[in-house]
């Protein structure tokens, strides 16, 4: 996903198929394509598979809250500080 970049071949048919047949196939997953993961990626999604659907699930919903409660907090800090080294370095907001 690091990689991905606008499609600028043809429209038709045989362009979308001639394009996947060239630049598309198996990504790094868990199961059969466990193997095209780097090795960060690869002992997380071990780690993972290793545990029950429930304490999944509890991982999801937990790393969700997390996001939902610190992303608005983030994004003030990140406003405030853009705009006072802004402000440091002479800059104006216009």
């Amino acid at each position: 996903v690091d990689d991905m970049k606008d499609y600028q071949g043809g429209r038709s048919f045989e362009d979308l198929k001639k394009f996947a047949e060239e630049n598309l196939g198996p990504t790094c997953g868990p199961g059969e394509h466990i193997d095209l993961c780097d090795a960060e990626t690869k002992a997380k999604m071990e780690a993972y598979l290793k545990m029950s659907v429930g304490k999944l699930e509890g991982k999801v919903r937990k790393a969700q809250k997390d996001f939902e409660d610190e992303m608005p907090i983030m994004k003030k800090v990140f406003a405030y500080v853009s705009k006072t080294e802004g402000k440091a370095e002479g800059k104006s907001d216009l």
